[in-house]
Order: structure tokens, then sequence, then C-alpha cells
């Protein structure tokens, strides 16, 4: 099992959904994130005064899935999530040493 976790611009989350959804990924988890890299920040007018977001909105996007869909859910996500332009965001895939799921006491792949 792997840990697949998206930094996302957060009007690709409909698309990101319905793509892993339409492969049978049925859960993620979603939090309201700030970050920069490369797209750093950018300057804002609010009522006349000149201001600097340095830190721009995003969605962290984390899902648990079976070792056999890991490169097919990072595709469907990557093509999901892709606008060409800077600041489209990372995919990060780690090892999940376990799973459990608390209301039935299943373990492992069958836990997802």
């Amino acid at each position: 099992m792997k840990l697949i976790t998206a930094i996302i611009k957060p009007f690709k989350l409909d698309e990101v959904r319905e793509a892993l959804s339409a492969m049978g990924i049925q859960g993620m988890t979603v939090t309201e994130v700030k970050g920069f890299g490369r797209q750093k920040g950018h300057t804002e007018l609010y009522r006349g005064a000149e201001y600097t977001v340095d830190f721009l909105p995003k969605l962290r996007v984390e899902m648990a899935v079976a070792e056999d869909q890991v490169d097919l859910a990072i595709e469907n996500l990557c093509a999901a999530a892709h606008t060409g332009k800077i600041g489209d965001g990372k995919v990060f895939v780690t090892p999940i040493e376990r799973a459990i799921r608390i209301r039935t006491g299943e373990q492992g792949a069958s836990a997802l």
C-alpha cells in the first residue's frame, strides 16, 4: 500500500476527484493549505493599498492506494490537475506500513 499526497490548485479538485473515482479509488482526504514554490507570491490591491501575498491557497489531497493502482492513480491525478502553468502542484508517494479500518478491524489492503 502507498499513500499518495498531492498539492493541487483548488479549482481542480472536482476534476481530480472524478478522475480517481472513475478508476475505483473510494476515499480521499482534502485539506486547505497555503504555500509557495517556484510560483512565489503575487501582489494584490485592496482598498487602494498594494500588498504582497506570499502564501497561495492550495489543496492537499491524500489517499491510500493498493500497490497495483499507484501508477494509474498518479497518471489520472496528474492529468486531471494539469493546467500547464506554474503552480500546478506536486505529488508525493510514501509507503504505508499498516492500515486498519476502525469499524470492522480489517487490516491491510482490505481496510482501504
